[in-house]
């Protein structure tokens, strides 16, 4: 069982309920989501968001959130999710990797991500091949490292 997952995915979420979201989450998450398993997430808008705030509530793991830049650099709605998964006291770390908020920063952001971990779980929209979802995922396979895809 892998001790270090990052998690990653689309910003486009809006094209689904927040309960099916919660359903994918608790299928295909909550199987790595022991005790002491630390779980890395990119801290955008979308999947790490939700994902975020499903993990601080429903599971007793350690969450540790990546950003390409400074936490303020981020969107309205997913510093607040952060924020309040940190309240709560269950932000074991944020990195804020100093980065530039453009492209090149988000591909710095995850590979950060995946070099830290020994799985990746991507939840990539349905039907869209590029993007940084399947880029991580594709560094991920490039690291020799196991990834479970679950389009959305």
């Amino acid at each position: 069982m892998p001790q270090t997952v990052t998690i990653t995915g689309t910003r486009s979420t809006g094209h689904r309920a927040l309960t099916e979201y919660q359903e994918m989450f608790e299928e295909y998450v909550r199987p790595f989501a022991s005790p002491g398993v630390r779980f890395h997430l990119g801290g955008a808008s979308g999947i790490d968001s939700l994902c975020l705030l499903w993990l601080a509530a429903e599971t007793e793991t350690e969450i540790v959130v990546a950003v390409p830049a400074m936490l303020a650099d981020q969107p309205a709605d997913a510093r607040h999710a952060i924020a309040t998964v940190s309240e709560a006291g269950r932000l074991v770390e944020l990195a804020e990797l100093a980065g530039e908020t453009r492209t090149s920063g988000y591909h710095a952001r995850n590979r950060w991500m995946v070099d830290r971990s020994e799985l990746t779980i991507g939840f990539p929209r349905r039907g869209v091949q590029g993007g940084g979802t399947w880029y991580t995922l594709d560094y991920t396979a490039k690291q020799d490292k196991p990834r479970m895809v679950m389009p959305i």
